[in-house]
Parts: structure tokens; C-alpha cells; sequence
């Protein structure tokens, strides 16, 4: 699957779109996290690496217009535009900005999954050759999503679990709330599923998994996941 739990972050100040396009988009398979304005949308792109941005134009305080401007001098992640200014000169000013793709309200949301799926074709596979995390004797290939043994060859490792370990194998040592783990898996995820995953995983990874060394608990943070 080409999204293969690719990392969505929605930025629209509406609050009922918002909640529609990010529980549609996690119906879809992707990984999504919401904002709602520019500041709130730098505060999670400050902490989490994502596959492609979602920006409304009219936001308040500063359009999205504004925000890939500013963004663009940092920072290459894909965007699609969502806009109710369908006008020709619109578009340019969106596509001048630094979107990818342009998609005037109201929209089907199979045609944003279309759109969103035909940008992350053409995006360049990032870090290649930095796609295998090594724990020890174990290791995982966040491409091929393969959990291996040294010894054992490739172990068996839930949907739940390969998407734990490709959202914290892209921010090593960077803490990731139970909370915020749950809402990026989507599927009915909460915060006490997240814990009993994180058990089942150290029981795989770690050689002592009650004094983990790779899969890390912050007290009163969350987890990280370190790696040789």
C-alpha cells in the first residue's frame, strides 16, 4: 500500500472538518495528527516527522498562505492546499507558496486520498540506507516493515506493533506520549492498548525486557525508542 502508515498532519481551523478529515484519513490507513492553527501546526512538525501536510487557506491569525511560505525556507514536506477560493490566481498564489496539489472545498474525500497517494508515488524515498533499526540482535526494516533475529530469521509482529516501531524508529530518543501514540495509530487505539503493545514488543526486542534498554519508558512522560 503506498500510504503504508505515511504520517498526515491536518491543519484547518474548522474543528468538525478536522475531525472528519482525521478519522476518514485513519480509516484509509494513514497515520494522522490535527491542528488547529500555524503555531499548533510548528509545535507538532518541531516533534514528529510527517509524510505530508493538509493546509486550509483560511485560517485565523495566519493563512496557510502564510504558513508554507515560512515553512518552505526549513522544510520540503509535501502539502495539499484546501481552500473555498477556487479562482485560477488562487491556485497560483497556493502553488507559488510551496503546495504540491490544490483542492478547492467542497471535496469527495476519495479524490484527496487519490491526491495524497499520487504525491507520496513521486516523493523520493528519504534516508535510504538508514531504513534498518538494530536492537541488539534484533532488527526492523521500517520499509519492508521486517522484524528480524539474528538467529530466528524474521519474527512475527502485529500490524499495531510494525506501526509502533516505524512511528518511533523516525524520531529516535524523541519522547512519544501514550496518548499521543494512540491518536497517531487511529483503529480504536487508547492509551492503556498502547501499553500492553509496548509489553509485547520489549518481550521481542529486549534481552531483559523488565529493564529494557532499546524500548525506553520516561516516567510520567511516555516512551523512546533507542538504538544501537
Amino acid at each position: 500500500m503506498i500510504q503504508d502508515r505515511a504520517h498526515i498532519l491536518v491543519i484547518d481551523d474548522d474543528n468538525r472538518l478536522r475531525s472528519l478529515l482525521q478519522r476518514y484519513l485513519q480509516e484509509q490507513g494513514f497515520a494522522v495528527s490535527a491542528a488547529a492553527d500555524a503555531e499548533k501546526a510548528r509545535m507538532f512538525l518541531g516533534q514528529y516527522k510527517f509524510d505530508l501536510l493538509i493546509v486550509d487557506v483560511m485560517m485565523p491569525n495566519e493563512s496557510g498562505i502564510e504558513f508554507l511560505h515560512k515553512l518552505r525556507s526549513e522544510d520540503d514536506v509535501p502539502a495539499i492546499i484546501l481552500t473555498a477560493m477556487g479562482e485560477t490566481e488562487d491556485r497560483i498564489i497556493g502553488l507559488e507558496a510551496g503546495a504540491d496539489d490544490y483542492l478547492p472545498k467542497p471535496f469527495e474525500p476519495k479524490e484527496l486520498v487519490l491526491r495524497i497517494n499520487n504525491i507520496l508515488r513521486r516523493v523520493p524515498q528519504a534516508n535510504k540506507g538508514q531504513n534498518i533499526l538494530n536492537f541488539g540482535d534484533c532488527s526492523f526494516d521500517l520499509q519492508k516493515k521486517e522484524f528480524r533475529h539474528k538467529k530466528s530469521g524474521i519474527i512475527h509482529i502485529t500490524p499495531v506493533e510494525q506501526a509502533i516501531l516505524s512511528v518511533l524508529g523516525q524520531k529516535i530518543g524523541q519522547i512519544f506520549t501514550r496518548e499521543k501514540l494512540a491518536e497517531i495509530l487511529g483503529s480504536g487505539q487508547s492509551a492503556r492498548s498502547i501499553d500492553v503493545q509496548i509489553t509485547r514488543l520489549r518481550k521481542k526486542i529486549e534481552t531483559d525486557s523488565k529493564n529494557p534498554r532499546y524500548l525506553q519508558t520516561v516516567r510520567g512522560k511516555g516512551y523512546m525508542l533507542l538504538t544501537d
